[in-house]
């Protein structure tokens, strides 16, 4: 079991609401003390009460964190099994809490009631404080919706207590306090303050609860899974990126609770996943709230971590907690995504990593990317006017959490998607979400939250345009792609893991849109134009005219690194007449949102084809002309533009593919015990003819071995390396080791194994 890292009791105890809250809780909780005691000193002049005539004091109490735990599917939370255990339940079920007091509770003369507050102001009429009496009803009410308690038992001067929580309860960090009196007596009143912090969670287990799963494996695996993949690289060579979520490590649920109230949520909206959510897609970001993670797309980390050295989010969390909350440098939308999950699921939010493939930033909302070219091909950044920012990132990873929609109209709950990397403001803060699914592959895109610009990412046209002196505003359309956009959509297959290679991967594309050319495909994209000003001129544009010569871009899956690769175009003249080209190709390394790093070659010409010909144009790229350019995830996109002199056809394409790092291999003795010291090998082989240096490997297991850096020598020219590490494990069943190896030169190799650990 994992150590408690903070002082307890104290001021981060109270870390459950906003700043000003958070500074001044501890101070007014030493106030309430002194006022509580010198209630309790207070002797009339005439008479001093005995005892029995007194309200009764509480001596202690206990929440029975781990057997709640076990009938809450809260039993994986680090903190319910430590000393003091903290108490973490789910909403819409009952909980178990016991007091002793100073004397035998008599029903006739003594009053108890049960308070629980939420956030700072609590209030009756905002569900954020409830008061509940104590009463000698034999059950608790059938009327699920309203807190209720119970007396289970009484052994002396023990009570002990069945509370019921409803399904609607906000969710959070929660605060008990018990409140005595005397039926019979005018005195004071007497309130004890339960030291336990008390997280109630959302319930996809209960079937009043928004987020409620009905089926076991997808809550398994959206819910309780701690492990999973992250999918990068390109449409036809997907690549899953392991990712320890650690949503059960006793840091998270703390620093959880800090960041919905850096969000500014209100505490009325917190029994509310719509509201949570959005509040979750908002925060994970540090662009707003100076909030969890800082975004970095391109130059250096020099000042931060390099977002390919994460290999989970606990480490993540640590040092925003550990740092006095300032946010951590640096992450890209997948490091943003697998923090979601683990907030969501730490909370109990069904959720699950999504990954788009050819993903459009669509800045205008005219449903379509437009990128424009001078005569010569190259690209003009900016378009003519410098402001159009439209670009297709190789890939785009964002979120889907199952939740009801009550909100909007029947039909459009289910997975909603959420989005936490900065892109573009929503209502005034850079968020996204929750849209729902079902609305984007429908074109429904007046249904909030933000529908329109997730439609545009997985259903917008890619527009070329190129300088022309026939066009009356200086540019002519060259290439209109209507399926280029949203190539793939993926996420992890419920219930499958697979360490070495990438067969736990399931294609959901269906789910966001029909297929690519259908009539319902169309009529969704039809049905997102209309009102659309900008999208309605474009889908105006009429056909072009016969076009007699066909040219085909052909397409790189994967190159190895340090292999050399070809843009390669046909040109298949179908005329009876000779055909005047000119053509451009060009390769480019860029980043994966799709700016531009470095030109790595290019090549231009003017030729003829005879009348039912074929030709092939092909430039090669070399190692040495490609290994000191490449940027992070080592991308390499390739254009081709060619002009047909005597018909006036113009014909655009492009394409991108990665460059393939080598695997890190992991090897784990078969037996492994609890307690015991373990050795795990890690290797891998330099692709690179360069010396690697800056060398460290990122480790990380949970139940095995916590977040760990780990120094490393420079690695030679093609040197295969082979590193050991020792973890002591500390918990039984299938455990996951995962590791990155990172360098100046080379980043991102990574790996992981499954460790069976017996007792």
């Amino acid at each position: 079991m994992a150590t408690v890292r903070y002082a307890r009791p104290g001021n981060f105890r109270y870390i459950g609401d906003n700043r000003t809250y958070m500074r001044n809780l501890a101070t007014h909780f030493d106030h309430e003390y002194e006022r509580h005691r010198t209630a309790e000193n207070v002797i009339d002049s005439d008479r001093v009460e005995s005892p029995e005539n007194l309200p009764l004091n509480v001596e202690i109490t206990e929440f029975y964190a781990r057997d709640n735990a076990q009938t809450h599917h809260t039993d994986l939370y680090e903190l319910t099994q430590m000393v003091p255990a903290t108490p973490v339940l789910r909403r819409g079920q009952t909980f178990f809490m016991a007091m002793r007091f100073d004397r035998v509770y008599d029903n006739k003369k003594d009053s108890i009631k049960l308070i629980f507050n939420f956030g700072p102001n609590p209030a009756v009429s905002k569900g954020t404080r409830v008061i509940i009496p104590v009463t000698d009803q034999p059950q608790l009410s059938a009327d699920k919706r309203r807190w209720d308690v119970m007396i289970l038992r009484q052994d002396g001067t023990t009570l002990t207590f069945e509370v019921q929580v409803p399904p609607s309860a906000k969710v959070g960090l929660w605060r008990c306090v018990l409140r005595t009196d005397r039926l019979d007596q005018k005195v004071v009143k007497k309130d004890f303050n339960c030291p336990e912090d008390v997280y109630i969670l959302f319930n996809p287990w209960c079937k009043e609860d928004a987020v409620y799963v009905d089926n076991d494996a997808l809550r398994e695996e959206c819910v309780l899974n701690d492990v999973g993949k992250v999918w990068m690289g390109s449409a036809r060579n997907p690549r899953g990126h392991r990712w320890i979520y650690g949503q059960f490590d006793d840091v998270i649920l703390p620093v959880v609770s800090y960041l919905l109230e850096l969000s500014n949520l209100p505490p009325v909206d917190r029994g509310s996943p719509v509201h949570v959510t959005r509040a979750i897609s908002t925060v994970i970001n540090a662009n707003d709230e100076g909030g969890l993670l800082v975004g970095k797309w391109w130059g250096n980390f020099n000042y931060g971590t390099p977002p390919t050295a994460w290999t989970g989010s606990i480490a993540i969390m640590e040092q925003y907690l550990n740092s006095g909350w300032r946010p951590v440098r640096y992450g890209q939308c997948w490091v943003f995504s697998a923090l979601v999950v683990t907030v969501c699921r730490a909370l109990g939010i069904p959720c699950r990593s999504v990954t788009n493939y050819v993903s459009a930033h669509d800045t205008n909302r005219s449903l379509t990317v437009d990128k424009y070219f001078r005569r010569d091909g190259e690209e003009i950044y900016g378009g003519p006017d410098g402001n159009c920012r439209d670009s297709c990132w190789n890939f785009h990873v964002w979120n889907e959490v199952w939740m009801a929609r009550p909100d909007l109209p029947s039909g459009y709950g289910g997975w909603q998607i959420i989005d936490a990397t900065p892109q573009e403001e929503s209502d005034g803060k850079y968020r996204v979400g929750p849209a729902s699914l079902e609305a984007v592959r429908r074109g429904q895109v007046g249904f909030s939250f933000d529908t329109p610009f997730v439609f545009a990412e997985v259903n917008a046209d890619l527009c070329h345009f190129q300088e022309s002196d026939e066009s009356d505003w200086g540019f002519a359309a060259l290439f209109i792609d209507h399926y280029h956009v949203g190539r793939r959509i993926v996420t992890k297959i419920v219930g499958k893991d697979d360490d070495e290679g990438d067969a736990d991967l399931e294609d959901i594309t269906h789910l966001y849109k029909d297929p690519d050319g259908s009539q319902a495909e169309r009529l969704a994209v039809m049905n997102a134009v209309r009102g659309n000003e900008l999208a309605e001129r474009h889908y105006g544009i009429p056909k072009k005219q016969h076009e007699d010569v066909t040219f085909d871009l052909v397409e790189i899956d994967n190159i190895a690194f340090g292999q050399s690769f070809s843009v390669t175009v046909h040109i298949h003249n179908k005329s009876d007449e000779p055909r005047t080209i000119s053509c451009v190709l060009s390769a480019n390394s860029v980043y994966y949102n799709g700016t531009t790093a470095s030109r790595l070659k290019k090549a231009h010409g003017e030729f003829v084809v005879q009348p039912q010909q074929r030709e092939t144009l092909r430039i090669q790229v070399n190692p040495a002309e490609y290994l000191e350019k490449l940027v992070i995830h080592s991308l390499v996109k390739i254009y081709a533009i060619a002009n047909v002199k005597e018909t006036q056809q113009t014909w655009s394409e492009e394409d991108d593919f990665p460059l393939v790092k080598p695997k890190l291999s992991i090897q784990v003795r078969d037996e492994v015990q609890v307690g015991q010291s373990c050795p795990a090998v890690f290797s891998f082989q330099n692709p690179l003819p360069t010396v690697l240096t800056d060398c460290c490997f990122w480790v990380e297991g949970p139940g095995l071995q916590r977040p760990k850096v780990v120094p490393y020598k420079d690695v030679k020219p093609a040197e295969l390396v082979s590193f050991t590490e020792y973890f002591i494990p500390k918990r039984v069943g299938q455990r996951k080791l995962v590791c990155t190896f990172n360098s100046k030169q080379l980043s991102g190799i990574a790996g992981s194994c499954t460790v069976s650990v017996t007792a």
